[in-house]
């Protein structure tokens, strides 16, 4: 029977999990950024490396079933804006790991707050995507809700930290910072992005 269904019947994936597998993986690597901060261990942004390595591999694996699956649980062009938006996330963050290293940055401490609202937000995008496969489409538009909310904070936070920068002396400060919160604020659009995509996902699941 099970190679009579396997010969008949198109292949299925298990896109809700492939998907929180790709979002969980970018939660760890928000998570060793946000470490990294808290203890003072630029070294811990090492860790990033490998992680995000992983999350290349989990969304090479979800665009090759993507493209190879015939019955998928929402519309293909869904699942693909999300597969990749989650990718933007990791190179995002990947890119803030690469400009801390390359300007020397010997403490993180000052992007505490700004990191603090992306761990947030990526726990939202997280328990978003969990809340998918219920159908707990309520749930989903509150997490939704959530990170834009989030997003706002972290554009207002970057906005001041800018302000302060450019009351300084140092014009080699103010260029490396200002680069640096650039990428604080790339990491949190890309995740309001996903969130955006997610709530359409929700929308097509009614």
């Amino acid at each position: 029977m099970g190679f009579i269904r396997k010969l008949l019947l198109p292949n299925e994936v298990d896109f809700n999990l492939a998907l929180y597998d790709q979002v969980h993986a970018c939660k760890l690597m928000v998570d060793e950024l946000y470490k990294a901060c808290v203890n003072h261990d630029v070294g811990t942004l090492q860790l990033i490396t490998i992680s995000a390595q992983h999350a290349r591999e989990i969304k090479t694996q979800n665009m090759v079933q993507l493209l190879d699956v015939f019955l998928t649980p929402y519309d293909k062009e869904s699942i693909y804006r999300m597969i990749t938006q989650l990718d933007w996330i990791a190179l995002s963050i990947k890119h803030f790991q690469l400009e801390a290293e390359v300007y020397d940055t010997h403490s993180l401490s000052e992007y505490e707050p700004k990191l603090k609202l992306l761990v947030e937000m990526v726990n939202a995008l997280e328990d978003g995507v969990s809340k998918l496969p219920e159908k707990k489409l309520n749930l989903v538009a509150c997490r939704t809700d959530e990170i834009h909310d989030q997003y706002d904070e972290v554009v207002g936070l970057c906005a001041k930290a800018t302000a302060a920068l450019m009351a300084l002396d140092d014009c080699k400060r103010i260029i490396r910072h200002k680069d640096m919160l650039l990428q604080l604020k790339e990491i949190a659009k890309r995740i309001h992005i996903a969130a955006n995509t997610l709530e359409d996902m929700a929308i097509k699941v009614v």
